[in-house]
């Protein structure tokens, strides 16, 4: 039921996506009124744990799609997952977003399952438009709004998650750094979980380009911490079309041992209607 949910509210998504863009195009094979002008660039958030202050160009869907694998996990020895999420920017201060987890293929101590992750349901408003080192802010909300049966990752999962996002360029590098404000459920039991992310990516040559990361989140159900070092490679096919992957290591005894991971960011090209 929930993994059929999950696939169902993408499919939507996608659906509206798709049946805006149809609906933006002219007749006689003319390119549509409102195509994508030379700003409406993608504005990736994956693969990174870190997400951006600033918005996607508005009007248009992007969409964040990617596979992960992960060993030695707390609870799990190994998973493989599919995640997505989309964005729709409805002014240049109000991002609407979707997350979810489709899929899972999981190895648990009582053998293989499959399943799919939560899904999630957002909204980011920017507070401060930032330039160069002038950094934009911005705070999200997440909420959960279907739980999956999917054993959860190091991380874990939330009920409820706010977040303060800062990004900005200093001398040729961009970071985005978050701090994170999350309610985490075991049961009846309430916990509170805290998370800092530190994300520096630079630019190596053309369309090619480089992130590092650190992160560190609070497992309070395990009266511990897991943090981890990310690296990945992005390449910029086109001004809407980012490919990414890479790879994470944990650095302590509850992190995942290891992720590797590769996707895609695709800002549909053709702006939706919003009056």
């Amino acid at each position: 039921m929930i993994r059929g949910f999950s696939f169902l509210l993408l499919a939507l998504f996608l659906a509206a996506a798709l049946v805006a863009a149809a609906q933006q195009q002219e007749p006689s094979g003319n390119p549509p009124a409102n195509a994508a002008p030379d700003d409406a660039v993608a504005n990736p958030a994956r693969p990174t744990v870190s997400n951006p202050a600033t918005l996607t160009p508005v009007g248009y869907f992007q969409f964040e799609t990617g596979v992960l694998a992960a060993w030695n996990s707390p609870d799990v020895s190994s998973q493989q997952n599919l995640n997505e999420v989309i964005k729709l920017s409805v002014s240049r201060w109000i991002e609407l977003l979707v997350a979810a987890e489709p899929y899972a293929h999981s190895h648990a101590s009582d053998g293989p399952t499959n399943g799919s992750g939560d899904v999630d349901l957002g909204i980011q408003g920017v507070i401060h438009h930032g330039e160069g080192v002038n950094p934009t802010i911005a705070m999200s909300y997440f909420g959960r709004v279907y739980s999956g049966d999917a054993p959860d990752l190091d991380i874990g999962s939330f009920r409820n998650s706010a977040i303060l996002l800062v990004s900005a360029d200093v001398k040729g590098f961009h970071y985005d750094t978050n701090y994170l404000f999350n309610e985490v459920v075991d049961g009846a039991v309430r916990r509170a979980q805290f998370g800092q992310t530190l994300s520096v990516s630079h630019s190596l040559y053309k369309k090619l380009g480089i992130s590092g990361e650190i992160w560190h989140f609070t497992q309070p159900f395990l009266r511990s911490n897991t943090v981890g070092n990310l690296w990945a490679l992005n390449y910029n096919v086109r001004k809407n079309l980012v490919l990414d992957g890479g790879f994470n290591r944990g650095l302590t005894s509850t992190s995942t041992r290891w992720e590797a991971f590769a996707g895609f960011t695709y800002l549909l090209p053709h702006k939706v209607n919003l009056h």
